[in-house]
This record gives structure tokens, sequence and C-alpha cells, in this order.
């Protein structure tokens, strides 16, 4: 069976959240081991400088690094990523599983990831050319790696 890790930087706040997270835990849980690793995000000033925003990015990105298996398919969420369909993200899992045995997600802090994250990753994917809260997007990526899994499994849920 497939591992998933999903390494996230900082805390689900809300308790909605953290419900619709552990509603798609229990049900990924059928397809895949599924790991979850939060990564305490670095502090920083109201308005902070460009250089406080690297430094943190620096610091966090070695936290995310050790946490990434070397033999593990690691996919970065960043805005610069490809978008694909839930066709398309199910047949890349589907790809990658039959030749790896690990899958890492990593999303970044709301300030997103650093380069070092971004070129370790073997992949780089964006969910939407919309915004959202970066609380969402754990809910929204676990709920996307579900309906991968559907897909695969060629169950109704996706239609």
């Amino acid at each position: 069976m497939l591992k998933v890790k999903l390494i996230t930087v900082g805390t689900l706040k809300e308790e909605y959240l953290r419900s619709a997270c552990a509603e798609y835990e229990k049900r990924l849980g059928a397809f895949c081991r599924l790991e979850s690793v939060q990564l305490k995000e670095e502090r920083l000033p109201e308005s902070p400088s460009q250089n406080e925003i690297r430094a943190a990015l620096d610091r966090e990105s070695a936290r995310i690094i050790e946490q990434i298996p070397s033999s593990a398919f690691c996919v970065a969420l960043c805005v610069e990523g490809s978008q694909l369909s839930s066709e398309e993200l199910a047949e890349k899992i589907d790809a990658v599983s039959l030749e790896k045995s690990e899958i890492c997600l990593v999303i970044g802090s709301s300030y997103g990831l650093s380069d070092a994250v971004k070129q370790r990753a073997d992949m780089r994917l964006s969910v939407s050319r919309l915004t959202f809260p970066h609380q969402l997007m754990r809910p929204i990526l676990m709920e996307a790696i579900y309906r991968s899994f559907t897909i695969i499994a060629g169950k109704r849920y996706h239609k």
C-alpha cells in the first residue's frame, strides 16, 4: 500500500478545518497509509521585510527537507506549479505508485516555500489560480488526494 506523507507548516486553528482533515484522513485509510507531519511556522513581525521572510522560509525549509525521505516522490504546492485536473492528478499518483512506495506532499507556511524545497521537489503543483486562505489548503489537498484514489479505484465518488 502506498504511503502518502503530508508535510505542512503551521497549525490549523479552526476546529471545522481540523474536523475536515480528520474525516479525509479516515477515508484515505482505505487507499493508502497516510502520515501527517505538522511543522512549526517561524514567527515574523507584523510587517516583515523580504529578508526576514526569506530567512524564515530558509529555517522552515531545513525542517521540511529533513522530513522528506530520499526515496520518496516529492510534490511541492506552490503558485508557479502545474495545475492538474482530478483525473490528471489521479494518473500521476497511480504512475508514481508503480515506481515509488512513498509520495510526500508539502504545503509551506503562509509565505510559501523556499527555493530549496521547490528544487528538492520532483513536481510542483498549484491547486488553483484563485487565492485561498492558507488554512484552507490542507483540507483542499486532502480532498484532492482522496478524490484521486477514488478515481484510481473506479469508485463512484468522482463525477
